[in-house]
């Protein structure tokens, strides 16, 4: 028994190294998995072009105040065929019209008091309808905007809103733009590894982050979600923002 002993601890040592061995080994090779899935590089991609709007939406309005409501309609009647008119003569068919329905509401003032402060009193009534404008023809819309001041000026009761320029295919216009923020987003990733002797790898991780269209020289200093959409000018400027984390490789 002595002398089995000796070997028998022997045989336990060198199972203990082997075993202490390959534990070693494989908690290495784990360690070196999970730093290189810690490498990474988040950057952010910027794409923009010229868009140019090709659709125009806008309001006119007929307005009036009467003292009773036979009267405040029928002034309103009265006065929407000077409106067809003035539409007709600027070029903007019927069929691009849509009509709202008319409207007669009481027409209410604040009165001062005499101890201070107001309260509200019906004076009359209200009678108004609007003709939304939906067209293509962008340029005779903005005649039409023009025009209508010196229409007013004559003491027609029309009034309009600025016309909204809007462009028809936007989602085309930021599939292209993700396109291109995409690739700008990998060459600036290479840009920050090319001094560290590692390339960019795999895409991790993408999200969309703004997308603006603004007016021309317009800024995009807003939050990156929120995104902005100008109306009030034919020619804009369309800019996406990604943001995308790539795997770094040894």
């Amino acid at each position: 028994m002595e002398k089995q002993l000796p070997y028998s601890m022997a045989v336990l040592g060198l199972l203990l190294a082997l075993g202490m061995s390959g534990a070693a080994f494989i908690l290495g090779v784990q360690a070196k998995k999970a730093v290189s899935a810690q490498q990474s590089v988040s950057v952010k991609g910027l794409a923009e072009k010229a868009v140019q709007a090709d659709n125009a939406e806008w309001t006119a309005t007929v307005s009036i105040t009467a003292p009773d409501f036979a009267q405040a309609l029928a002034k309103l009647r009265q006065e929407r065929p000077g409106l067809d008119a003035f539409l007709v003569e600027h070029g903007l068919d019927k069929t691009s019209w849509q009509e709202s329905g008319e409207q007669v509401t009481p027409h209410m003032v604040d009165v001062p008091l005499p101890n201070g402060g107001t309260r509200s009193e019906q004076q009359g009534f209200d009678a108004s309808q609007s003709l939304v404008v939906v067209t293509k023809e962008l340029a005779k819309v903005t005649t039409a905007n023009k025009d209508i001041l010196s229409v007013q000026a004559t003491g027609k009761p029309f009034t309009a809103t600025a016309p909204s320029y809007l462009v028809s295919n936007l989602e085309e216009i930021k599939m292209s733009l993700i396109g291109a923020a995409t690739e700008n987003a990998r060459n600036r990733a290479k840009e920050f590894v090319k001094h560290d002797g590692v390339k960019v790898g795999v895409m991790r991780s993408a999200s969309q982050g703004a997308f603006y269209i603004l007016p021309p020289g317009g800024t995009s200093d807003g939050d990156d979600y929120g995104g902005t959409y100008d109306k009030t000018t034919i020619n804009k400027t369309a800019k996406v923002v990604v943001t995308i984390v790539y795997n770094i490789e040894q």
